[in-house]
């Protein structure tokens, strides 16, 4: 995955004119990092001595933030509503209540993105829980779209106007394979600007043939249950899956967490997950060494290895030293 992720990152930057420059003028790099013991769960007390970040393979001084599990979050919830999302609609119509904890905390502010092959703002930043509960109990079906990578370069767009002191997370809910960006024109640039963020992303993910097939064979599509050219639907899809799954790159280029679902406890399972790490990760930083221009891997490990497994972000972009 490490190695897809960056020949992404260097296809994206021989497209591009010019890499973007990373948020900082000391060319500060945040490193969000979630570890997990072998049960799943959150391992906490961490110090940064138990940790070894690497750029370009050079050990780095890193630091870490003591501060940042208090730290605000601006969260931009990316939902799809085109093509058959609207049969997902039922297994994640509790998302508004999944983020109560995150919400009555007061320190997390939620936009809501939706998307088909066009992508809107229905909710900008509001810390008010009833307004975004509101707004995701009334999903409506889109067209034939599933616009991802533009639905993820807007939402990250969103994401890079609110302060820098806030914690930066973006929640996609979708399928795995785009259908209608501007491919052309945006695969580069959705490359680059991910590599180049602050932000965190997580990725629920749920395939329109499984859960379509599973609910029709439960009895709940009887619009499904029909001979015809539909019957084929779910091998084609099935094909399709073989492709590039850019969910789950992303979320592994920003150092976030991608998961499947395709019942209703398997979403709430996730979600709680989700609701659980936004605030258990460590926040290391460091100042490159050596900021030369353009892309830059990260490494992040335990000096322990058998202490848990490491989610952190795999690369950024630079312009070097100004």
């Amino acid at each position: 995955m490490v190695r897809l992720v960056l020949l992404l990152l260097l296809l994206g930057g021989t497209m591009a004119a010019q890499g973007p420059t990373f948020r900082s003028e000391t060319n500060l790099v945040l490193v969000p990092t979630l570890v997990k013991g072998s049960d799943g769960r959150p391992i906490y007390g961490l110090r940064a001595q138990d940790f070894v970040v690497e750029d370009d393979g050079v050990e780095q001084a890193a630091r870490l933030d003591e501060e940042a599990e208090s730290e605000p979050v601006s969260l931009v919830i990316a939902v799809q509503r085109g093509r058959r999302a609207a049969y997902e609609f039922p297994r994640i119509e509790g998302l508004g209540s999944m983020l109560d904890p995150l919400m009555s905390e007061g320190l997390t502010r939620v936009a809501i993105v939706e998307f088909d092959s066009r992508v809107e703002l229905q909710q900008d930043f509001t810390s008010d829980g009833r307004e975004i509960a509101r707004e995701l109990k009334n999903l409506q079906a889109g067209d034939g779209g599933a616009a991802i990578l533009d639905a993820v370069y807007f939402s990250e767009k969103l994401l890079d106007q609110v302060p820098s002191n806030r914690q930066r997370v973006l929640l996609l809910v979708s399928e795995t394979r785009d259908h209608g960006s501007v491919w052309a024109r945006k695969i580069n640039e959705v490359v680059d600007l991910v590599g180049s963020s602050n932000t965190s992303m997580y990725a629920l993910a749920f395939s329109p043939s499984r859960s379509n097939l599973l609910d029709t064979m439960r009895g709940d599509n009887p619009q499904e249950m029909h001979e015809g050219p539909d019957l084929m639907a779910p091998i084609v899809m099935g094909v399709q899956a073989m492709r590039k799954n850019s969910p789950k790159a992303m979320a592994a280029m920003t150092g976030g967490e991608y998961e499947s679902f395709s019942t209703r406890d398997s979403f709430e399972n996730h979600m709680l997950d989700f609701t659980n790490h936004l605030h258990s990760r460590y926040l290391l930083s460091f100042v490159p060494k050596d900021p030369h221009p353009g892309v830059h891997s990260i490494r992040v490990r335990l000096k322990r290895p058998e202490t848990g497994k490491v989610l952190a972000r795999s690369s950024y972009w630079a312009l070097g030293g100004q």
